[in-house]
Order: structure tokens, then sequence, then C-alpha cells
């Protein structure tokens, strides 16, 4: 599982088209493949796995929708275990495609090492997978970003069932062995690729990788093993959080129809805009006006920050448009690794009306300069 943004692995602008993800993943295909690269083969193996994860995502266009929006945590619910493998790879043709050019038709020698993770699977048994994770998000202030904060989720997700354990089975009538797959989980092909001859083992269709069937469903959940619950969830948002940050909520995610662990619960932040000032990581920026009398002389200003208004210097002989720094009012970093600071950008205020006695002050000035 990379976490990398998918764009960069594929080496491809946000806007990118999908006939330019597809090109971008067939040339780092191309090089990262354990039987062409001249790199480390455990390196390779790992590069050609990353760039494999990115292609699974960009190239479908609802997963790439539901990354563009809420990040990597929206599109691992969706794979084996939380993180990808290659039993979540759904392009299998467009391999085909691309090493089929590459070795003419010709399957690759030896298969093992990362293609026989690809196509041959776990070797018999039922696997209990873990639950599918939920996503949410939720918007915070920056005095919350400063603090930290509390909030109550009110989240809908499904449980095990109570009156079946999560069999599915009604009580008193057991589930009986899956004919299809003689209880395995899972079904056997062998097929001819351009890999050569492979045999693929996916979860048997039929009880879904359960290895069992539900001769009665259960009158609660319909034999599904699960009921949907509404609960509400305290979450703990830390200081330091930004925009796309996310927030990990352990089993609180969909209950597993396997016998697994529940999935877990993303929270994604949202840091609401602050009209009085302008985030750049852990620092603040705000403009303050200020006269030429305050520039020429020197002195100080009040300016608000997020711990109440405090009082900036100025120096005699400041500049329009020069900075302030006030060190440590800024936001704290998430992992705790120091605070930012407060830039204050002086912009000069011209009055719009002037009085005689201003005007005249004025205008002995300007003789005087002059």
């Amino acid at each position: 599982m990379t976490d990398r943004d998918y764009y960069e692995v594929l080496g491809v602008g946000r806007d990118a088209s999908a006939d330019d993800v597809k090109k971008a993943y067939r040339r780092l295909a191309r090089k990262y493949h354990p039987d062409v690269s001249r790199d480390e083969p455990k390196a390779a193996e790992e590069r050609f796995k990353e760039v494999s994860e990115a292609y699974e995502v960009l190239a479908d266009s609802e997963k790439r929708g539901l990354y563009d929006k809420y990040g990597h945590a929206a599109v691992r619910q969706g794979f084996s275990g939380g993180s990808f493998s290659w039993e979540d790879f759904s392009h299998y043709s467009d391999i085909e495609d691309i090493f089929g050019s590459i070795f003419g038709g010709r399957g690759f020698g030896g298969m093992g090492g990362i293609f026989e993770q690809m196509f041959s699977g776990a070797r018999g048994g039922t696997a209990a997978r873990r639950g599918a994770d939920l996503v949410t998000e939720i918007d915070v202030s920056l005095e919350d970003v400063m603090e930290g904060t509390e909030r109550q989720l009110d989240i809908e997700h499904s449980v095990r069932c109570g009156r079946c354990s999560g069999s599915g089975s009604e009580p008193g009538h057991p589930a009986e062995t899956c004919a299809k797959c003689g209880g395995q989980g899972r079904v056997q092909q062998v097929q001819r690729t351009p890999f050569g001859v492979v045999s693929t083992v996916s979860p048997c269709h039929a009880c879904r990788g359960a290895g069992t069937r539900v001769t009665k469903a259960c009158a609660e959940c319909g034999g599904s093993g699960a009921v949907s619950e509404r609960k509400t969830i305290s979450l703990s948002v830390p200081t330091g959080v930004d925009t796309g940050s996310n927030l990990r909520v352990a089993g609180k995610g969909q209950a597993s129809t396997s016998g697994g662990p529940p999935g877990d619960l993303y929270v994604v932040v949202r840091v609401r805009p602050d009209r009085r000032f302008k985030r750049d990581g852990i620092d603040l920026h705000q403009e303050a006006e200020v006269s030429y009398p305050l520039l020429a002389l020197g002195g100080q200003i009040e300016v608000p920050t997020l711990r109440g208004k405090k009082n900036a210097r100025v120096p005699a002989g400041t500049s329009p448009y020069d900075v302030i720094r006030l060190r440590g009012e800024g936001l704290p970093a998430m992992r705790g690794a120091g605070k930012g600071d407060m830039y204050v950008h002086l912009r000069l205020k011209v009055p719009g009306r002037l009085g005689k006695k201003e005007k005249d002050l004025l205008k002995r000035l300007q003789d005087i300069e002059e």
C-alpha cells in the first residue's frame, strides 16, 4: 500500500485523461516489471505493485472520483484487508495488452515471484476478511486546529447480527457445505495467458468465499449476518489538523460477513476558511493597514491572533508591504513538532477625505521633502 499521491506515482496531472493514465502505466510497467527491470528484483516488484495500485484507482472513474474527493482512505475500503493486493487488480486485460507487446505473445518463464502472487492466489481454505471501511467528513475552524476539539458523529453502519451471531442462518438451521467449492471457499481455474499457463484461485461466488451456504436465512438479518445500526461516536480531533487529514476510528466501519473483524471509520477533515487569516502549513498570514506617519516614525499596532489581540511593533522607517513576524502565534504542528508564526503584511492606508488641517500639514511635508 502506498501513501504517495497516485497521480505522482504515475507521473500524470490531476486532469489527465483515461488514455493518458493508461499510457503512463504502460511506460512504468515496462520499466519496473521484474523480468525486464534493471533494478534489484525486490525493489522492482514493490515499484511495479505501487504503480499497479495507482492504476487500479485512476483507471476506474468511480474510484478516481472518490480518491480525488477524500484521498486514500476512500478507496482502501474496497481493497482486500484494507490494503492493495494483487487480488484487487481488475485490469488484467491491460496487463495482457502491455506485456503481450513486450514479449511478443510469449509467456514469462518461470512464473513465481510477483506474478504467482497476482494470479495464483491463496491455496484452498476459507478466509475471514475484515469488513469494509467507512468514510465521512467534518468541518473544523482554525480555533479547533489550534486547541483541538471533541466531536460527536452520528454514524450508521452494519454490526454483527445478534440473533444468528453473524452466521446468517436461522438458529436451529445450521449451514451446509457449499457444493460448488466443497467447503474450500475458493474455486480454481486454469488458463493460458501471456504469462504462461497459470492456475487462478478466486473466492467462490456461490458461497461468497464462506465455504458454507445458508439453508434458512436468519429472520433478523435476512441471511447477511449483519444488521444496520445508528450510533453516536466520540471523536477526538487533535491539534494541527489540515484539510485532507484522515482520522481513523478503529472498528467502527462495516461488519465482516465472513467472521472477520469490522472495518474502520475514516474521518476526512476540512478546515473552514477564515476571513481574518490565510493558512500556509502551520504559519498564518494577515494584512494590516497602517498610516504613513506610523511607518515613518515607528510605533505599535494591535492585530488579531487565535489567542486574542496582540501588539506588533512597527520599526521606524518601515516601508509599505513590509512584513512583521510574530513568533509562535501560528498553528501547532499535528505531531507536536513546534508551532508556526504569524506574518502581518503591512499595507499603506491612504485617507479618502482630508480636512483643511491635514491638507496643510501634508503640504508642508511635501514642501520640506522637495
